[in-house]
């Protein structure tokens, strides 16, 4: 087995960024998301999308 077959990052698509308000919330914490209020899908801010990159992050 490889590195990039231990390591495979799974794309996940992402919503639009948003143009201005209203903005989404975040999932986890409540605080307004760079993304517009009308994606429907998870949303996160970009300290909670930090935050699950680190965990979800290979640590090879």
């Amino acid at each position: 087995m490889s590195d990039s077959d231990y390591c495979m990052i799974a794309e996940t698509p992402r919503p639009p960024k948003a143009d201005g308000p209203p903005y989404a919330e975040c999932v986890q914490c409540r605080e307004p998301t760079e993304y517009p209020e009308s994606y429907k899908g998870i949303t996160l801010c970009p300290v909670c999308e930090w935050r699950e990159a680190e965990r979800t992050a290979c640590s090879g």
